[in-house]
C-alpha cells in the first residue's frame, strides 16, 4: 500500500453536510480489515466476526495482498444489527494486536 492508499482508508468519506451517513439497522454492512500478511490472518478475522454475527458467511470473503505482500486486507459483509454490535466488533478486532485498520 502506498501512503495515499493508507490516507484514504483512514479518512472515510462523508457527505457534503459533514455528518456521518445514517444507517438503518439491520442491514448488510461491508468491512475491510487490514493487517500484516500471514497464513492465518483471514481465519482469525473470521473467528472474531463470527462471534458478532453468527450468520456470517466466510465463503464470501475476499483476501487481497498489498502490492509488496507485507499486508493483507480481508473484505467481508456482515449482517449489522446496531451501532453497539459494530463498535464491539471493531474493538475486538483491534484488540487482537494483528489488525491495523478496520474500514
Amino acid at each position: 500500500m502506498n501512503d495515499n492508499s493508507l490516507r484514504d482508508l483512514r479518512q472515510p468519506s462523508r457527505p457534503a453536510s459533514g455528518k456521518p451517513p445514517t444507517i438503518t439497522f439491520p442491514c448488510r454492512y461491508s468491512l475491510k480489515v487490514v493487517g500484516d500478511a500471514a497464513e492465518d490472518f483471514a481465519a482469525m478475522v473470521c473467528q472474531v466476526v463470527s462471534r458478532h454475527d453468527p450468520e456470517f458467511d466466510a465463503t464470501r470473503l475476499e483476501v487481497v495482498a498489498s502490492r509488496n505482500g507485507r499486508f493483507q486486507s480481508v473484505r467481508l459483509t456482515i449482517r449489522a444489527t446496531g451501532e453497539t454490535q459494530l463498535q464491539a466488533l471493531f474493538v475486538e478486532l483491534k484488540a487482537t494486536g494483528r489488525v491495523h485498520m478496520v474500514v
